[in-house]
């Protein structure tokens, strides 16, 4: 018989302290890349750091099934009906909103759930399985 491990909460913070740091590279980055223009208006800064913080779990999680944390744990976001599909980006949005709005309290949910989706997996229908 074939049962499938899914992740626990100890992976999925590992991916969340790697995509932090993922996160720090990039706005640092981007701030000497301003650094090397003579002006930049703020609203353009303001701009950028929102995007990058925003946009980088829902983009990468709809387009390649995870973040580079994802990648690095050898874990994926998935359809919860259909694991070999990447979600959508709506509710890859929905479920990073929801995620970032609950911090931690969202995965209390991973040890007491038998496919240990996290309270924004439950929201949008996703799973989180290890790469094949």
């Amino acid at each position: 018989m074939n049962t499938v491990k899914y992740p626990g909460v100890s992976v999925r913070i590992k991916a969340v302290v790697v995509d932090s740091i993922m996160l720090i590279i990039f706005i640092v980055g981007v701030s000497y890349l301003f650094e090397s223009f003579e002006s930049v208006p703020d609203f353009a800064r303001i701009a950028a750091f929102v995007f990058i913080f925003i946009l980088y779990d829902p983009l990468l999680t709809s387009t390649f099934g995870g973040t580079i944390g994802h990648f690095i744990l050898g874990v994926r976001v998935k359809r919860e009906k259909n694991e070999q599909k990447n979600i959508l980006f709506p509710f890859a949005l929905i479920r990073f909103v929801v995620k970032a709005l609950l911090g931690w309290i969202s995965l209390l949910t991973v040890s007491g759930n038998k496919k240990g989706k996290a309270i924004h997996d439950l929201v949008v229908k996703s799973i989180v399985v290890y790469k094949n």
